[in-house]
């Protein structure tokens, strides 16, 4: 898996983290990690919907 971004601004445990997983299947290969070890995998397609609102800043709210 390659890491591609951590959210917590270190590399220490208990940080969510975005991950490609090329060896998975085209529809599990973006793997988003939160800080308690829980995984939600999906396509890159499916990610870039909330990738491109956050981009967006429609999602500035939350």
């Amino acid at each position: 898996m390659a890491q591609v971004a951590v959210f917590c601004g270190n590399r220490d445990r208990g940080c969510p983290t975005l991950d490609v997983d090329e060896a998975a299947p085209a529809d599990q290969r973006v793997v988003l990690t939160d800080d308690f070890g829980q995984r939600v995998q999906m396509s890159a397609e499916q990610f870039r919907s909330p990738a491109e609102e956050a981009m967006a800043g429609r999602l500035d709210h939350v």
